[in-house]
């Protein structure tokens, strides 16, 4: 048992006994304080308290953390402790906590034997239970002292619930689950075909930007002007003056189709000459409406084909560009490709490939499968002069993710039954050399050195140096190293 643990129960016990205004109790000094810690898929529970005897109270101090991906004290329940002993219970209550999630609460035992200590939690978001078995009450101070001396854990680093509940913190169990054999490599995110849309150039002219949202990283609604092309100052290839000379040849052909069809209902014209005249009249009017369209008096223009953003700019203000030149490019940022690049010697294993994660440059890491992803394609054959083969995932995008972005890639191939895996995030390194930190108590830690298998950017398989069950630190461990490095006792901040 943990030495800061036994000076904070007898502090308690001390304190407890001073504090009493009603009852007089009697209290071995000497009787070692229990401790224990359990966990429900909501709630951890560290508790230490002194050994239970019939007739005098008995100072528990519960700690609860809300489990997640980062643990947090419970500061917002109401706690009920319940000590049921050969039919007999004795209950009671705290509605705040002392500190933290720290819940203090005296039960005096009325029966000796062996029994079950009960937490009930009430939370604003959840209600847990969590039970003790065999929990002992004595019938004196002097068989509880007699009850044996726990031996403290070897090597163990303090490390309090206080320290944890003010960084981010979190352990997870070693568990034996189907594991996948990993090919790592790198890849890159690219939008997904359909997903972004080059806008170019309509005609020859001088670009001039339509107000601010012609900028990368603007949102943009289908229809929106980006830009306008007109022919300024220019001499040769004057959009102006082309859309001009395409209005008047209209105008005079319109005029020799209104003409003909007069003429040719008096049979002054033949048939086949009006026919001439009104294909003419018709090529001229399709030509002006397709050089006319979008036209305004500030020149012709353009606009956004979808709904997205600005991915890129391709031009700048007052550029002269040319029919076809990509001006900028819009994206909706919905859907992206994930393309990796694989060594030839993994093409047999390309078929059996399904699912793949990969971490971004931040240190993220995400799962192809829980961004409804597939397998969009994989190469049949290497590229000429490369010794790669591409496979590409199509998935959603559901926020944080950057077309463009580098990142490493760890594409999931045949799969491992049984296989005992920690969070990659547990494993420290030092001169070589893996280890974890494995939770032996509420609050102690022991440096654990561990044998790794394959790693899949999220878990890792252990092969040795860590038990099914035993929990490692997931989020935390430098904290932990820079507490076992000080040498020092935390300080607690329990005051009873």
């Amino acid at each position: 048992m943990q030495r800061h643990i036994t000076a904070l129960l007898l502090l308690m016990l001390t304190l407890a006994g001073c504090n009493s205004n009603n009852t007089s109790v009697a209290k071995s000094p000497e009787a070692e304080p229990l401790a224990q810690t359990l966990y429900t898929d909501k709630t951890e529970l560290f508790v230490a308290y002194n050994p239970l005897v019939i007739g005098e109270v008995s100072t528990l101090a519960a700690h609860l953390t809300q489990l997640g991906d980062i643990f947090k004290p419970l500061t917002d329940a109401k706690v009920t402790v319940s000590l049921i002993v050969n039919g007999k219970g004795v209950r009671n209550t705290a509605t705040v906590p002392k500190t933290g999630g720290l819940y203090v609460i005296d039960l005096k035992p009325s029966a000796a034997g062996k029994g079950t200590l009960v937490v009930d939690i009430q939370s604003k978001n959840f209600t847990d239970k969590i039970t003790i078995e065999n929990v002992v009450v004595y019938a004196n101070a002097e068989a509880a002292q007699k009850a044996g001396h726990h031996d403290e854990d070897a090597g163990a680093i303090a490390f309090s619930k206080e320290q944890a509940w003010k960084i981010e913190f979190a352990t997870a169990p070693a568990a034996k689950q189907e594991f996948h054999e990993v090919i790592r490599t790198n890849g890159q995110l690219i939008s997904a075909p359909g997903d972004e849309m080059v806008i170019a150039a309509n005609a020859d002219g001088i670009v001039r930007f339509s107000g601010n949202k012609a900028q990368a990283g603007m949102a943009v609604q289908q229809g929106t002007p980006l830009f306008v092309i007109s022919g300024d100052n220019l001499t040769q290839k004057n959009v102006d003056s082309s859309i001009r000379e395409s209005r008047a040849t209209y105008l005079k052909l319109k005029a020799d189709y209104e003409r003909a069809s007069e003429l040719v209902k008096d049979k002054i014209i033949s048939q086949r000459e009006f026919q001439t005249t009104k294909l003419a009249y018709d090529n001229a009017r399709n030509d002006y409406n397709t050089v006319s369209k979008n036209y305004s008096g500030k020149g012709l223009g353009v606009a956004a084909p979808m709904s997205g953003f600005i991915s890129s700019v391709s031009v700048t203000d007052g550029q002269f560009v040319q029919a076809g030149m990509p001006l900028a490019t819009v994206s909706k940022n919905k859907r992206l490709l994930l393309r990796a690049n694989v060594s030839q010697r993994y093409f047999s294993k390309l078929p059996g490939i399904t699912s793949a994660n990969f971490t971004l440059p931040d240190g993220k890491t995400y799962d192809t499968s829980d961004l409804n992803g597939k397998v969009a394609s994989f190469g049949k054959s290497a590229a000429a002069n490369s010794a790669f083969i591409p496979i590409s995932f199509e998935i959603d995008n559901m926020g944080g993710l950057i077309s463009g972005s580098t990142v490493q890639v760890f594409l999931k191939s045949g799969a491992v039954a049984n296989a005992l895996v920690i969070p990659f995030t547990a494993v420290m390194e030092e001169q070589g050399i893996y280890y974890v930190y494995v939770q032996t108590g509420g609050e102690s830690f022991v440096k654990r050195e561990v044998q790794l298998g394959a790693n899949d950017g999220k878990n890792v398989q252990i092969i040795k140096g860590v038990a099914e069950g035993e929990r490692v630190v997931s989020k935390g461990a430098y904290q932990i190293k820079l507490s076992a490095a000080s040498g020092a006792m935390p300080a607690h901040s329990h005051e009873h």
